[in-house]
């Protein structure tokens, strides 16, 4: 089979234009990662603190600070939260003080922002398209950028970041859409996979950026930070200026001939090169199959085989956030297990943030490479068992030593844990919710399962500090909190093995032809798609109340009685 992933010898044209497109797209991923990755290093800033301060003063370090009340009253109303928090709630008495609050409400108001963005995606992108959609995200997400960075008070800089989590939300469902619809199907999960490399790089740079400009005592020590983020939403709006519509997105609106120059710059191929033809048409019959089975509303998402695989996208998202998050692991280091560092000599914040940065990012390659060697069940299923081992690790050796040697182990583990996560759930997460879904309800069903991966995000962080925190009303779980985590990396392996179809190789038709015919995710492998959606539409053969296989069937019957016909009347002309 060889090392090298190559593109295949009978397809035509050139792949080098898709896959520059979807690479700079996946440029999106910079601004999801460096908006999350920033907020943590600003809230720590003594300038900011002290200028956000209405008159508060943390005991912990006997500095300015923002009060937990007023961290409180906007996490209740912005975030949905299920009850009103007071300086009295639990989740106040904790280990760490205020600090870990004042992160936890930021990284709230931002997955609010973003959940609802997610949610807005499937009418931006189907009413304005794939391409105008990300330009329209982005000049949300500078309006919330601008409040941010105008902002010297609490109220301002809260609207900032849900306005920017808001256009987060979007171009995060958007991005993995676009990708999808335009990268030719032998390399589609590398490049839709770069989007989760972009996030990394984007936590990596938030990191570098923050450690700057921390010290300074002016504005320019949160501004510039929060004014960095201009430059990449303006890279990616000109790009998008200058990159074609998918043309999916113009067939489902019935624009054919923009739907063949736009796969004509993406292929390189003249509009009326063969295989353009044939690949153009089979879009466009697998598009009207689809809609002669019926429309696609949000009920209709949720019922029969879309509905199993909305169910899939959603449920593999959530998982994500649940059990193989990068930021579990780490978060429980930053916020609640410092002392994991500390006693292993390693005292510079700074230092421990670049260190698992430099690992997620280094570790996101071999899954770039291996979703397209390997396959997306095996690569979920051993990035499922490798985090499995590795939680129960760190949890067993959190929990029976706290020497500086078992601490050395944790760490060590942590970072193992984060290749796992990194070469595998990271990136193949949004590769197969990118290819599940029918062009009719694509936009719809990718809106739903990016947002139950920023309400799964928000509920982690609301329920985390009262698992592993001390205090009255909390858990106290510390390490023990990784048995519990855990345990949810091994659902994930079951979930693949029950639920998760092998995708790869498969053209985004031909996946609408696997789930019509396998009817069991472990019977996927080695499936050899046989329809030509064309060829059906051609011999007339109706869709309605028939079975895929049944079609199939009877446009080989007609092509069968076709041929008996041709051959008869040459003989009769003979």
């Amino acid at each position: 089979m060889g090392l090298m992933i190559k593109k295949p010898e009978h397809v035509a044209g050139s792949a080098a234009p898709a896959i520059i497109v979807g690479l700079f797209v996946a440029f999106g991923g910079i601004l999801y990662g460096y908006d999350t990755g920033t907020i943590g290093g600003i809230q720590a800033m003594k300038y900011w603190r002290r200028l956000f301060s209405t008159g508060y003063v943390n005991p912990k370090d006997n500095y300015p600070d923002v009060t937990a009340s007023q961290s409180s009253e906007i996490v209740w109303k912005r975030c949905l939260a299920s009850e009103a928090l007071d300086s009295r709630s639990p989740i106040f008495l904790k280990l760490h003080g205020e600090r870990v609050l004042i992160q936890w409400f930021s990284s709230s108001i931002l997955s609010a922002g973003t959940f609802f963005g997610s949610l807005s995606a499937a009418p931006m992108g189907d009413f304005f398209g794939r391409r105008l959609g990300l330009i329209l995200s982005n000049f949300v997400f500078i309006f919330g950028v601008i409040l941010q960075t105008a902002a010297t008070a609490i109220p301002l800089f809260v609207a900032g970041r849900f306005f920017a989590g808001f256009g987060v939300g979007l171009i995060s469902a958007l991005v993995p859409m676009y990708q999808s619809e335009t990268a030719p199907k032998w390399i589609r999960g590398a490049v839709v996979g770069c989007y989760q490399l972009a996030i990394t790089i984007g936590l990596l740079l938030a990191a570098i950026v923050d450690n700057s400009t921390g010290d300074r005592d002016d504005t320019g020590s949160y501004r510039i930070p929060v004014a960095v983020q201009f430059a990449w939403a303006i890279i990616l709006i000109v790009g998008m200026l200058i990159l074609p519509e998918t043309p999916r997105f113009h067939v489902r609106k019935g624009h054919n001939e923009k739907a063949a120059k736009s796969l004509s710059r993406l292929r390189r191929l003249d509009v009326d090169h063969p295989a353009l033809v044939e690949e153009l048409s089979e879009i466009h019959a697998n598009h009207e199959y689809e809609l002669s089975l019926g429309q696609a509303t949000y009920l209709d998402c949720c019922k029969g085989t879309l509905g199993k695989r909305l169910l899939t996208g959603c449920l593999l998202q959530s998982l994500q956030q649940l059990t193989a998050n990068f930021s579990l692991c780490v978060n429980f280091i930053f916020y609640y297990g410092t002392q994991f560092f500390t006693n292993s000599g390693i005292s510079n914040s700074f230092i421990v943030t670049v260190i698992v940065n430099v690992v997620n990012v280094c570790s996101t390659f071999p899954g770039l490479y291996l979703v397209e060697k390997w396959g997306r069940r095996p690569l979920l299923l051993s990035g499922a068992v490798g985090m499995f081992v590795c939680q129960y690790i760190v949890a067993i050796v959190g929990t029976a030593d706290q020497s500086q040697v078992a601490n050395k182990v944790l760490i060590a583990f942590v970072c193992v844990y984060i290749y796992f996560f990194a070469s595998s759930w990271g990136p193949v997460a949004w590769v197969v919710t990118g290819e599940l879904f029918p062009l009719k309800a694509r936009a719809k069903c990718l809106s739903m399962t990016t947002a139950s991966n920023w309400l799964l995000n928000w509920a982690i962080a609301y329920a985390t500090p009262y698992m592993v925190n001390a205090g009255p009303g909390n858990a106290n779980l510390q390490s023990k909190v990784f048995f519990i985590w855990g345990g949810f990396c091994l659902i994930c392996a079951f979930f693949v093995w029950g639920m998760i179809y092998e995708t790869k190789g498969l053209s985004l038709e031909q996946v609408d032809e696997l789930y019509a015919k396998v009817s069991k995710a472990w019977q996927s492998k080695g499936f050899v798609p046989t329809v030509s959606f064309q060829e059906v539409q051609d011999l007339g053969v109706s869709a309605r109340s028939q079975s895929l296989a049944d079609m199939e069937a009877g446009a080989e019957r007609k092509k069968s009685v076709a041929g008996e016909i041709l051959e008869h009347s040459e003989k009769y002309e003979v």
